[in-house]
């Protein structure tokens, strides 16, 4: 060390002898806190509506336009290519997961489509159909449906979807296209650099 360097260490030592250190709270509370333990059920409950918000403003309790019986459903997110979109309508993907809403009230097939997008992400799946009737000669007729036309577009993961080809249910079926999960998104991302390195 230089004598310069000793002489300014020496003042750096003398000015700091009086200095204490602050003495602070930390900013997260350390250790765990004594809340009641929850049920399995009570946790999902509580996951879906910070997913979603409140029951009463998801997929209920709204006026739903009502569809006819024979109406084809057809949906496509901003951003969605026509290509992918054109083979969503022409029944090109493998359909990897089915829901039958058939026999359910309103408010089971609103919790079951919801249960259903959420599993489909979770799994990976790309494509689904969602099987809803047509409600053909019922008082009130393609109410299912008309339901799951208005559902779907308020869920983000839900990017496209259309009424089924007939050897899927025609107008009483819907493909639904979903977002790719993180994790497919990264196994993509590593795909294509692997063969561009």
């Amino acid at each position: 060390m230089s004598s310069d360097e000793s002489d300014d260490w020496a003042l750096f030592e003398r000015e700091m002898r009086d200095v204490q250190p602050i003495k602070s709270e930390p900013k997260v509370p350390l250790g765990r806190q004594d809340a009641p333990e929850m049920t399995l059920a009570q946790r999902r409950e509580a996951a879906v509506k910070a997913a979603v918000g409140s029951d009463e403003n998801f997929l209920s309790g709204e006026y739903v336009p009502p569809l006819d019986p024979h109406d084809m459903l057809d949906f496509k997110r901003a951003g969605v290519q026509n290509g992918v979109y054109r083979n969503l309508r022409l029944g090109k993907y493998t359909i990897d997961a089915r829901l039958d809403l058939h026999g359910m009230t309103v408010e089971e097939a609103r919790r079951a489509v919801f249960q259903f997008v959420q599993d489909c992400m979770a799994q990976d799946v790309r494509c689904g159909l969602v099987t809803h009737g047509r409600g053909v000669g019922r008082k009130r007729p393609a109410l299912l449906k008309s339901c799951v036309a208005h559902w779907l577009p308020q869920m983000r993961e839900v990017l496209a979807f259309h009424s089924a080809l007939p050897q899927h249910g025609s107008s009483g079926a819907t493909y639904i296209l979903l977002r790719k999960s993180e994790r497919k998104r990264q196994d993509n991302w590593e795909r294509q650099h692997k063969r561009k390195g």
